[in-house]
């Protein structure tokens, strides 16, 4: 084995049991499972499901169930870094899942078998911290929070869609006033010069232009146009 690489571990247990059918009946059952590899060798149904293989190709973690009229042998891996506890009780609910299939076929010896599930079971539930109980309710608060939140954000995301559609509208209705106010604000030439005529009959026959432009929003240059065309038409008169 090349230095540093890493294998892992590998665990059997043994139950005894009894074969009611042939083998090739027995595998026949199994096929219907998938993900499972199977053959008979040496008067064994070899029943394999390679997890995962390293580097050369070669099974790391595995597990395989070896059936004989004699009983069931389970071999399997268990990668360094993982739970013994954890994985052994993987590893005997998937051989549950295939000894409910062939439980008319093969009868187990149910007092160890269960004897030893209950253990391994009690094994993994005592490994547990004490804290467990702690960070469940934690966790418990975490995922009711985050419900809180989620529906709070449906709730702004909703409004915000509302704004959006308001501050739209809003935009719109400013536009749309806008324009009214400029076209308000846009006189005619005629309406302009009976305005300066006006404004020069009420302020003694005088006007200041930029103090009529700011009061009645004109720019300054036009009213001095207008000023010219109404002098050049005769209606007003500059005095020397």
């Amino acid at each position: 084995m090349p230095e540093g690489e890493i294998t892992p571990k590998v665990e059997e247990i043994a139950f005894a049991g009894q074969l009611n059918a042939s083998l090739e009946e027995l595998m026949k059952t199994v096929s219907q499972l998938p993900a499972y590899s199977m053959k008979i060798e040496n008067n064994k149904l070899l029943i394999a499901r390679v997890e995962s293989r390293d580097i050369h190709k070669r099974p790391f973690l595995f597990f395989l169930f070896q059936i004989s009229n004699s009983g069931v042998e389970i071999i399997y891996s268990i990668a360094p870094d993982t739970s013994i506890k954890m994985r052994r009780l993987f590893v005997l609910k998937n051989f549950l899942s295939i000894l409910s299939l062939i439980s008319d076929n093969f009868k187990i010896d149910e007092k160890k078998f269960y004897q030893y599930l209950d253990s391994s079971i009690d094994d993994v539930l005592n490994s547990l911290s004490e804290n467990y109980s702690t960070l469940f309710n934690r966790y418990d608060a975490l995922l009711t929070e985050y419900r809180e939140i989620k529906r709070l954000n449906l709730e702004l995301s909703a409004s915000n869609r509302n704004l959006t559609i308001q501050t739209s509208q809003l935009s719109e209705e400013n536009k749309q006033l806008k324009a009214q106010l400029e076209a308000l604000q846009t006189y005619s030439d005629e309406s302009l010069m009976a305005m300066i005529q006006d404004w020069i009959e009420s302020h003694n026959s005088s006007i200041d232009v930029d103090e009529f432009a700011k009061t009645y929003k004109v720019p300054a240059p036009r009213v001095e146009q207008i000023l010219n065309k109404m002098v050049s038409l005769g209606y007003i008169e500059l005095k020397g």
